[in-house]
């Protein structure tokens, strides 16, 4: 009798269970799905349990899923580790290199209401609640990057670089002022209409083979030894 009334009493929490677990493994199987028809794995030499687990690199994901749709010549480069003046590194979550030219973008898969602009050192993601957490601006965190890739391809004009930060669904640009050249912040959602009519509107700067060599020059900087990443960290 005793056994009876505490299979009833938790009955409730078992269904439950139940149903977030089968939740969770069709989440895991869509994305896992994503994962094996994208070119992410090879390039990016992220697993799939990272992937699927961690924020951050599941943002970057998305953002690469989205980008080698694109049409075009495009090549796709991830977690590039380059050189600073101070002797440290600098990550780029992802660079395109495309005909119409260099594309840096920086991945934020953040929640809450995002404040910020283009002069200020901070900028606030503020949770309901009043929970504020103060964030390095972005666009001088990708303008870091874009020096650090021109003192490594020194051939290439400053102005054929483009800098994108892109934010991920779960946040809201509340208040995010922009007016700096070449620079665009975007929820992912809109990234590829906005970007694909961006490029289609760009003149062609890049041969196929200056592609091929921009490429070969910027890979050495990916799938970098865990020792690189662990000293960059």
């Amino acid at each position: 009798m005793l056994i009876e009334q505490y299979l009833r009493a938790f009955q409730p929490f078992y269904f439950l269970a139940v149903i977030l677990g089968l939740v969770f493994t069709v989440r895991l199987g869509l994305i896992y799905f994503k994962y094996s028809k994208s070119a992410y794995s090879g390039v990016s030499g992220n697993h799939f349990l990272k992937v699927a687990f961690d924020k951050g690199v599941y943002g970057e994901f998305l953002l690469f899923s989205l980008l080698e749709k694109l049409p075009g010549n495009n090549k796709l480069l991830t977690n590039i580790y380059l050189p600073t003046k101070a002797g440290q590194t600098t990550e780029i979550d992802i660079v395109m290199l495309n005909s119409t030219g260099i594309y840096v973008f920086e991945s934020k898969n953040y929640g809450g209401w995002i404040f910020g602009d283009e002069s200020s050192k901070f900028w606030t993601q503020m949770f309901k609640g009043g929970k504020k957490i103060k964030l390095l601006n972005p666009i001088w965190q990708n303008q870091g990057h874009i020096k650090a890739l021109q003192r490594e391809l020194k051939d290439v004009s400053p102005g054929f670089y483009y800098s994108y930060i892109v934010f991920g669904e779960r946040c809201e640009l509340k208040k995010v002022l922009n007016s700096e050249v070449n620079v665009t912040i975007a929820k992912r959602s809109r990234l590829f209409a906005e970007l694909k009519n961006e490029i289609d509107n760009r003149p062609q700067v890049f041969d196929e083979n200056q592609i091929r060599q921009l490429f070969d020059t910027l890979r050495k900087f990916s799938l970098v030894d865990p020792a690189v990443k662990l000293e960059h960290i």
